[in-house]
């Protein structure tokens, strides 16, 4: 059986060996998450919070922190240069030194600070304690964009799935790339085309196969009309111009994007109907909704969200993640490089 994209993923981790921070310390899955990324070799987890805490909450759950790495954000010898690092990279909005030293209080910001210095390589964020730290999305994500920022000729961070399929006969060895299923909730036709680049860009390098994006509507070439239809078509369009290299078309439904016999029958001179493994939402309901069903429905592995087009790897996962969704995560943004 031919390699799925996770083992690949996995297996790339595995060989760079790099150190990526986990925010939500006080939530015990992550806990067990460091140590599996510890015990695999997929990352060098570092657990960021309140030491004595995140020891304690160990020894109650029997969880081996061999080969973790804990950051107590207060008793840090590097605070102060990290407080640092934020107020160079954000005074030009206003932020002041104090405020600087108030905000790296935050996991989150404390982990991006430490991205930022150069002392790991990303950070992920997820589950969450209610009783804890529990930060919703916006607070996991708000110090990403304003440290990392997005990438050179890029606008538009993106949230993206992958999503495993039982079947292999779907997309990549049974992998899709879904987006935008997490962050942008009504993209413009310019920001979808960003998205569209973005995700075809993610997967190639993740799966070294040629990525065919189909961008889905409830229209397939022409079959109904509306504006919501006419965006799909024109962020097509201008993803075409933004890399002409690409295989991409649409406006696709669903199953004229994934089913060849409907492909054909729908869209006849299409290059790639029916066999696209990218597929673009137009909206976040229906992004978010698509990720969910094929989950629950079709026995998918949803790996995400994964975000992209930021300088720096961050993650954020969902709430209701498991330790193994945690660790999977931590492997994507490991292999996620840098840009300048």
């Amino acid at each position: 059986m031919s390699e799925t994209v996770l083992e690949k993923i996995r297996a790339k981790a595995k060989a760079l060996n790099r150190k990526i921070c986990l925010t939500e310390s006080d939530d015990v899955r992550n806990l067990k998450a460091a140590e599996k990324l510890a015990a695999t070799g997929y990352a060098r987890p570092v657990l960021v919070g309140v030491a004595a805490a995140i020891e304690k909450l160990a020894a109650e759950n029997s969880v081996s922190l061999k080969g973790v790495e804990i950051v107590d954000v207060l008793g840090s010898p590097k605070f102060d240069h990290y407080a640092k690092t934020v107020y160079e990279l954000r005074k030009s909005k206003g932020l002041t030194e104090e405020q600087a030293r108030e905000w790296i209080k935050d996991t989150c910001v404390f982990s991006a600070a430490m991205v930022c210095a150069g002392d790991a390589h990303g950070y992920v964020s997820g589950g969450g304690n209610p009783k804890g730290y529990n930060h919703n999305t916006a607070q996991k994500t708000k110090p990403s964009l304003q440290l990392f920022k997005t990438a050179p000729g890029i606008k538009t961070a993106s949230a993206y799935f992958i999503m495993q399929l039982p079947d292999p006969k779907w997309g990549f060895n049974g992998a899709f790339f879904y987006a935008d299923c997490g962050m942008n909730i009504n993209p413009n036709a310019d920001q979808l085309a960003e998205i569209a680049v973005c995700t075809a860009r993610t997967f190639r390098n993740f799966t070294g196969d040629e990525p065919r994006v189909g961008m889905i509507s409830c229209s397939t070439k022409g079959s109904a009309k509306d504006p919501t239809i006419d965006k799909v078509i024109e962020a097509t369009a201008k993803a075409k111009l933004l890399d002409s290299a690409l295989k991409i078309d649409g406006e696709f439904q669903f199953d004229a994007a994934v089913i060849p016999s409907i492909g054909k029958a729908k869209a006849p001179n299409s290059e790639i109907a029916g066999t696209c493994n990218v597929l673009i939402f137009p909206d976040l309901n229906c992004g978010n909704t698509m990720y969910k069903a094929t989950e629950r429905l079709a026995g998918a592995i949803a790996i995400g969200p994964l975000v992209q087009g930021l300088r720096r790897p961050f993650n954020d996962v969902s709430r209701g993640c498991s330790a193994d969704d945690i660790v999977d995560c931590a492997a994507v943004a490991a292999i996620t490089e840098w840009t300048e």
